[in-house]
């Protein structure tokens, strides 16, 4: 977080630990008004990763799971960066500014992410840098979204993954449920300047009011606990046009493709709810009633407080286990999930 865009969200009574925006005051408060009301959120949680020179889009085409060539000024995508096994070592949204890529992902696996890529580099004409204190961030989503953003800015991205850039701002729609999302992207200043114009209209959240949108939309988030665990699809991110299945050679391409072509799909990301006041940590195992501890149904992806009590989570589960049921945090007798729909449907592959 640069220390402009710091000293303004201090400014604005915000709790601050490390990059991670906590509260701005009220975190009981804010996790109610973010069910219903018009919210703003820092996003400095998200570190950003720029990629430049001319060899970029061949470079991080063999990279992605994603197309790549479908990244313009006007359009970003979801994707995903794996193993040679297949599993997510990353996920983040791709978008352009200017003549340059950035990739907005968790700072917790920024720096392996880059420290992988550059490993990849060679001889191509690619620079990559750690891009998070370059740009600052945040994000807008409820009911009056729309409205208030398009009061200050002359077009705004009607569909999910379009982009606007105005001036020094990128703005990008994001998936949600009802309600529109946008991540906008810009210098300190910029930001200030709109953040101050759209609080007459919404309230400022801390992160973790702001990840429950995520866990709403069925957004996964790859952090350090789930490093290298999931195969795109088991995620969903087939079903959030995270995946091209048609652009050819990739790290862990050959994996996916064979899920999608020869494979049926026996496990997938799901939405559930549990009376505990903790959210569990990412990783944590999910069982069956009456099943062995050395046999779970799955893991947790992001769980975050739910605005009416409890916690909302999205977890990686076996698909026969759900059908089983039920379905028990932590311990095969621990607080029973009740599973939530997600705002999208998921395709079985082959």
């Amino acid at each position: 977080m640069n220390n402009e865009w710091h000293t303004f969200l201090q400014q604005q009574q915000a709790t601050i630990e490390g990059d991670h925006v906590i509260d701005f005051g009220d975190a009981a408060q804010e996790r109610q008004t973010v069910e219903s009301d018009t919210v703003l959120a820092d996003l400095s949680h998200l570190g950003l990763i720029a990629a430049g020179g001319s060899d970029t889009e061949t470079f991080l085409q063999g990279q992605f799971t994603n197309d790549v060539q479908q990244v313009t000024l006007q359009q970003s995508q979801l994707t995903a960066y794996c193993n040679p096994k297949g599993r997510m070592l990353a996920s983040m949204r791709l978008f352009r500014r200017a003549d340059r890529y950035f990739l907005s992902l968790p700072r917790s696996v920024l720096e392996p992410t880059l420290k992988r890529l550059r490993m990849f580099v060679l001889r191509s004409d690619v620079s990559l840098s750690d891009a998070s204190d370059e740009l600052a961030r945040f994000g807008l989503a409820g009911p009056d979204a729309e409205k208030l953003l398009g009061s200050q800015l002359p077009v705004l991205p009607e569909a999910v993954d379009e982009v606007v850039q105005h001036a020094d701002l990128t703005i990008i729609r994001i998936p949600g449920q009802q309600q529109a999302r946008f991540e906008i992207h810009g210098p300190s200043g910029a930001l200030t300047s709109l953040w101050q114009a759209l609080q007459t209209g919404a309230s400022p959240v801390g992160y973790p009011a702001w990840s429950w949108l995520d866990t709403v939309a069925g957004v996964p988030t790859v952090v350090p606990e789930t490093v290298e665990t999931f195969v795109p699809q088991m995620a969903n991110l087939h079903s959030l046009g995270g995946i091209s299945f048609t652009k050819g050679c990739y790290t862990g391409q050959e994996v996916v493709a064979r899920m999608h072509y020869l494979g049926k799909l026996k496990r997938r990301m799901y939405r559930a709810h549990v009376d505990i006041d903790t959210p569990p940590a990412p990783g944590e195992p999910i069982y069956n009633a009456g099943a062995g501890t050395d046999n779970s149904a799955g893991k947790v992806v992001l769980a975050q407080p739910a605005p009416r009590g409890g916690v909302d989570l999205l977890a990686v589960l076996q698909i026969s286990s759900v059908e089983a049921g039920p379905l028990h945090l932590g311990q095969p007798d621990g607080p029973a999930l009740s599973l939530l729909d997600l705002p999208y449907e998921v395709a079985n592959e082959a």
